[in-house]
């Protein structure tokens, strides 16, 4: 029966109440926090078009990570900023390399935190793309044996989990057989599943270094405006043997969520990215809008879409929140 009978307000007398018919909850085990690793840095650098987020050296990575896995976060996501750089991105396999030091070293250091790699070439090419190109184009099979050879590199070192995020056609069946015949079966792998080209993405390249020194990058990551399409790349990846599958961004995508969380069976992750961080950052600053309101409405949306766990920058700030 309508009003009086029922009376919505009923559930929002009170904050205990309101607590207590609660719908949809986000706890610290819900984030993951990325991190950025820079070769050669004698200590954290800010960056100034992500306030509140940093370059990490070594030693400061390590209490980055460990200060998060306190709060009850149980992953990092880690990006690497190598000394140098070439059109064949070799710095992104080598043994020594930026990652590889960075996750043998949380391995010992932090043993409890999951360490997650991002497998891609962009930060470390010359010019600045996700693999290897045919003259102004990314070969697409020259680069899934790249894209091995890193994930393989990174396993070895003892990440957790590997997550491609290039958007090459057929790289997880690539990545999975390559782990596999070297006795990484066990090494899960976190796709990049539905990666669209967006603006949002800004900030993060200025974090990474990582912006492409000609063209874009539209050949190989998908267009907003198909979501089909969208469903087709992460239903491709699960057959592949995607262990997980991720949408990036995840705000402007969370029709996709929706769609992905009915349709598949694999776990769901969202990428809270760096545009929509800095967005949220700087309205908060210029006091247009309540920053930690904002934030914590944003990744309940990115939650009650469907994501099982929220890759964000916030995730420091959201875990001693929702805690």
């Amino acid at each position: 029966m309508p009003y009086p009978i029922h009376r919505m307000r009923r559930y929002r007398k009170n904050k205990t109440l309101r607590r207590l018919f609660e719908e949809t909850r986000l706890g610290p085990s819900d984030f993951v926090l990325p991190l950025f690793v820079a070769e050669g840095l004698p200590s954290a650098q800010a960056i100034p078009s992500m306030p509140g987020v940093q370059r990490h050296s070594f030693s400061s990575l390590v209490r980055e990570a460990s200060a998060a896995r306190s709060l009850g976060i149980p992953a990092v996501l880690l990006f690497g900023l190598p000394r140098k750089k070439d059109a064949q991105a070799r710095q992104a396999f080598n043994p020594n390399g930026v990652i590889q030091k960075a996750v043998r070293l949380l391995k010992r250091e932090a043993p409890d935190l999951a360490v997650i790699t991002d497998v891609c070439a962009c930060e470390y090419t010359s010019h600045g793309h996700c693999g290897i190109l045919a003259g102004k184009e990314v070969d697409n099979d020259k680069t899934l044996a790249l894209l091995s050879k890193i994930a393989l590199s990174h396993a070895a070192a003892g990440a957790d989990m590997v997550a491609p995020s290039d958007m090459m056609d057929g790289r997880i069946a690539a990545i999975r057989k390559t782990l596999d015949q070297n006795d990484f079966s066990m090494t899960p792998i976190l796709s990049y599943a539905a990666k669209f080209s967006t603006g949002f993405y800004g900030p993060f390249r200025d974090a990474a270094d990582s912006a492409p020194a000609f063209g874009d990058r539209k050949t190989y990551q998908m267009p907003a405006s198909n979501p089909r399409e969208a469903l087709r790349e992460i239903e491709l990846d699960i057959e592949e043997g995607a262990d997980a599958v991720m949408v990036k961004p995840a705000l402007t995508a969370l029709d996709i969520i929706v769609r992905a969380k009915e349709r598949f069976l694999a776990p769901l992750w969202a990428y809270h990215v760096s545009g929509e961080y800095a967005m949220i950052k700087a309205a908060g600053k210029l006091g247009w809008l309540d920053e930690e309101g904002a934030m914590a409405e944003s990744l309940l949306a990115i939650k009650r879409a469907g994501a099982d766990r929220i890759i964000t920058y916030w995730a420091k700030e959201a875990a001693k929140l929702f805690k």
